[in-house]
């Protein structure tokens, strides 16, 4: 069991974005990533991190930072151990720490793109900009900009993509990703036109935002008409832009609908770890939950989910 749920650890790790390998080579690279890990550390540590990595999959936050920073007293350089404090203090709403951490990772490592994603996630969740931490960063690094600016194309903050990439030397990859953030800058300049003179109706456009996505979801929710076409651009939704729990709630959602109540938890359940102070959100994907464990015949995890349900919203 600790293996699997080490190897789980590491498919995020060590993947790269925008790679489509065969699954089973995926699974033997990141097999003998992990055993090379293994092979590395104490006893005291493997015990540390493995006891880390249960409490997280169970939400204990608390104690799964206890855990790893007996990790990091072991291994001080260690930067997944690092990056996994930083995860866990932003899961737990403790973003100074997080950012604090997320920073010494992507110091230790520049070009490991899931750590500047995190660092994106707490720089927004501390309704910040990346401009504030920019000094503390390896902005020299050209591999990091290319990963912060990717991150920021993707989360539809198409001018913070631009003005990452402003002044470098690009790689045919990055020039490629610059030409898409003005295209997409370009088509959002297009769109805002008087009210007045354009008669507003939906086109595959709209579908290039986070909002516009989120307003053809909420429509899609409220009539209950069409849940395949809410499958479907739930899916196309989580594919742009993976961070974006409302997409996972929409998406678990119609997944109840279909009656697939196994799919519906795995996707509900991600959508709680994107989730930062949304308790309304929060609440949806909580009532969710509650359905499809209720029909899978799990009383005990429904009453759960049902008890964690805040009032008042």
């Amino acid at each position: 069991m600790k293996k699997l749920i080490f190897l789980g650890l590491l498919v995020g790790v060590f993947n790269t974005p925008m790679q489509s390998y065969a699954q089973e080579n995926q699974e033997l690279e990141v097999e003998q990533s992990a055993e090379v890990f293994l092979e590395e550390y104490s006893d005291t540590f493997q015990e540390n991190f493995f006891e880390g990595l249960k409490h997280m999959g169970i939400r204990n936050y608390d104690r799964a930072i206890t855990y790893f920073l007996e990790c990091k007293r072991l291994q001080p350089q260690n930067t997944v151990v690092t990056f996994e404090l930083a995860k866990f203090h932003l899961y737990d709403k403790q973003f100074i720490l997080a950012q604090e951490y997320a920073l010494e990772a992507l110091n230790g490592e520049p070009e490991n793109y899931w750590y500047a994603e995190t660092l994106v996630n707490i720089v927004d969740a501390r309704k910040s900009v990346l401009e504030e931490v920019k000094a503390e960063l390896p902005w020299s690094n050209l591999e990091l900009r290319g990963n912060l600016a990717e991150i920021y194309f993707l989360n539809a903050d198409y001018v913070t993509a631009k003005s990452v990439l402003k002044g470098i030397k690009t790689s045919k990859k990055q020039k490629y990703l610059e030409q898409k953030i003005n295209d997409s800058i370009a088509k959002q300049e297009k769109l805002v036109v008087p009210v007045a003179n354009v008669e507003r109706t939906e086109s595959s456009e709209d579908l290039n935002s986070v909002e516009g996505y989120k307003s053809k979801i909420e429509t899609l929710l409220s009539s209950g008409s069409d849940n395949d076409m809410l499958l479907e651009t739930t899916e196309e939704a989580m594919e742009r832009f993976p961070s974006q729990p409302y997409f996972y709630y929409g998406n678990g959602a119609a997944l109840n609908k279909a009656l697939k109540f196994k799919d519906a938890i795995d996707i509900l359940e991600t959508a709680l770890d994107y989730i930062i102070d949304d308790t309304a959100l929060e609440n949806a994907v909580y009532k969710e939950l509650a359905n499809a464990y209720t029909a899978t015949n799990n009383t005990s995890k429904a009453n759960m989910y049902l008890s964690k349900i805040k009032s008042g919203f």
